[in-house]
């Protein structure tokens, strides 16, 4: 008996201080997590603050996240963010090819697939140190009036007390049960091609709806698309061109006013 009870005592110590870690978002009630190992800060960068998270953008819809607590995930990965980088996570999606890769490096920790197999709908929720990484599966066209459903993954990632979105190859509006599982985004990477994914007029009427601190453009082919996104979004939101390509925000700085940076792609080189 006392073996079993100092057993549940270390087991309720150890997920109490992993707690400690993680400052809950208002996304969605969140469960307890797990120790786990820190993860040293990518060189050449300068150090996060507390609760900070960079956002890089790699190009294309691969962007790469920074903590503080120096864990890193590239979203919709393609295999590559930069010289000697190995991300601790990636996710990724099939709608097209330039989205995930068949040969991720097998020294990432997490791979994420934004589908599922057998055709159950890909179901992810994965707690690490200070982030929580889950999933919210919407459809893919697969022609002009045909759909797979739950084939393209909305990964969303609980971090320093923000919740952040990136929309993968969204290819309808959300209904109003994914806006639920979704909860409310600080941070949303957005696809603004103007109809590979969705058009403009619909992608606007998303972020209006979404309403996020923070809109970061991706997958953009020309500044004719990106240009028809922004002029659609500048009566409601601020436009900033930051000098490189990352941004870097926390809970306790969001912009007053809801804004859209325009980050340019590069990938990183040390």
């Amino acid at each position: 008996m006392r073996v079993i009870f100092v057993a549940l005592c270390t087991v309720f110590l150890s997920q109490t201080m992993a707690m400690a870690q993680r400052i809950p978002s208002h996304c969605i009630a969140l469960a307890g997590q797990y120790p786990g190992v820190q993860y040293a800060s990518l060189g050449g960068f300068p150090e996060l603050a507390a609760e900070d998270v960079r956002l890089h953008y790699i190009g294309h819809s691969t962007y790469l996240l920074e903590t503080s607590g120096g864990l890193t995930v590239a979203t919709d990965f393609t295999g590559y963010v930069g010289q000697d980088i190995i991300p601790n996570v990636v996710t990724m999606n099939r709608a097209h090819s330039s989205h995930w890769t068949e040969f991720p490096d097998p020294a990432i920790d997490h791979v994420l697939k934004g589908w599922g197999e057998n055709g159950s709908p890909a179901e992810h929720y994965l707690e690490l140190d200070e982030m929580i990484v889950r999933n919210v599966t919407t459809d893919i066209r697969a022609g002009i009036d045909t759909r797979v459903r739950d084939d393209n993954s909305i990964f969303v990632f609980e971090v320093g007390g923000l919740c952040i979105g990136h929309l993968g190859h969204l290819h309808h509006e959300p209904t109003d049960e994914h806006y639920a599982l979704l909860g409310r985004m600080d941070i949303v990477m957005v696809p603004v091609d103007g109809g590979r994914t969705l058009d403009t007029a619909t992608m606007l009427r998303v972020m209006k709806r979404v309403r996020a601190r923070v809109v970061l453009p991706m997958h953009w082919f020309g500044d004719g698309t990106l240009q028809s996104f922004l002029a659609g979004m500048k009566e409601e939101f601020a436009i900033e061109y930051p000098d490189d390509g990352a941004v870097t925000v926390s809970l306790r700085d969001l912009p007053k006013v809801p804004t859209v940076y325009v980050l340019r792609p590069r990938p990183i080189s040390n």
